[in-house]
């Protein structure tokens, strides 16, 4: 293992760095919050408060754009995509399902969903033809999920209901993720369950997880997985930020069952995890609003690297670069292998 060496970089404030951290730069400052993130013809692109919706080149960070896509103050969690175009839906009611042509920016409504409850948590595509929302229930207590085909939004009826107090968290739009074989969406609150659909028969099962649950502040966050069978999820209480017990886990059978890693020695409540793409699960970065932590182990053991605070979410550039979003800015951080 080598040896962990301080430095200190006072443009971005006090950082711990090992050997691992080659750069870390901020390419957007704005006054916005952002929470979803998409990668596309090397630029990141993004969507948050106040209808913003836009990109900066990874190529030249000159080179950027943000259009408003409302003239309400919508407030964004969730981007997706698909070959040619992005779509964002904003939180709470009434929740509009946007539509924005990736040549030249223009949006539109393609959906709109009235209902008082309204509030969809995250945003995934499968592939270009499929793509799958959900939101916080209705007075039913079903679950709340609509579903993309050829270029239309419906709800996707569903018999799966609910634990009283069971929701999800619009952290970071990656309490989604999906293989060609399964989709899974990670729950919250008074129960933090995994309900993975088989996409192929559209059938949906619900598993319990050791998570940190029983209060509405907690539960899984983020999921990411590698492939059918291995799994991550984080997560923790955002009231306790510092609490550390119970808010990580991995799964080797597709989320049938959950085994608790690194319970009280991490950095604490998280709100996105990413595995590095090519990694097999072994190499995965997770961001919380004050910390950015690194695993080499398949997450079962973590590492501290940066004491950053603010960011929300997270997404691989490459195999050694990861941008960071969230309190008004954008950032890179290029890793040193």
């Amino acid at each position: 293992m080598k040896k962990l060496i301080p430095f200190l970089f006072s443009f971005l404030g006090i950082f711990t760095f090992s050997q691992q951290i080659e750069s870390f730069e901020t390419i957007l400052n704005d006054k916005i919050s952002i929470r979803a993130l998409e990668i596309d013809d090397e630029k990141v692109w993004y969507s948050g408060t106040d209808s913003k919706f836009g990109f900066v080149d990874l190529r030249n960070n000159e080179n950027r754009k943000q259009i408003s896509l409302s003239d309400k103050k919508l407030q964004f969690r969730t981007l997706a995509q698909d070959k040619n175009s992005f779509y964002a839906i904003n939180i709470e009611s009434p929740a509009y399902f946007f539509k924005i042509d990736k040549k030249d920016l223009k949006s539109e409504i393609i959906f709109t969903d009235t209902v008082k409850t309204a509030f969809y948590d995250a945003l995934h595509f499968v592939n270009d033809q499929l793509a799958y929302t959900f939101s916080d229930a209705d007075k039913d207590n079903l679950l709340k999920l609509a579903v993309y085909r050829n270029g239309k939004w419906k709800m996707f009826k569903n018999n799966v209901q609910l634990n009283s107090g069971e929701a999800a968290f619009a952290a970071s739009n990656t309490n989604i993720a999906s293989t060609k074989k399964y989709l899974w969406i990670a729950t919250g609150g008074k129960a933090s369950r995994i309900l993975r659909m088989n996409l192929k028969k559209e059938s949906i099962r619900a598993f319990e997880t050791p998570f940190v649950q029983g209060e509405s502040s907690q539960g899984m966050y983020s999921i990411d997985f590698y492939d059918n069978r291995f799994g991550i999820a984080v997560g923790g209480d955002y009231t306790k930020q510092d609490a550390n017990i119970n808010n990580i886990a991995t799964t080797n059978d597709g989320g049938k069952s959950w085994q608790v890693q690194a319970s009280g020695q991490n950095a604490g409540y998280t709100t996105c995890v990413k595995i590095k793409p090519g990694s097999k699960g072994k190499e995965i970065i997770a961001v919380g609003d004050k910390h950015i932590s690194y695993s080499s182990d398949f997450g079962k053991t973590w590492k501290k690297i940066s004491d950053e605070k603010g960011f929300f979410v997270c997404s691989w550039i490459d195999g050694n670069t990861i941008v960071f979003a969230g309190k008004d800015r954008i950032s890179l951080m290029k890793l040193k292998f």
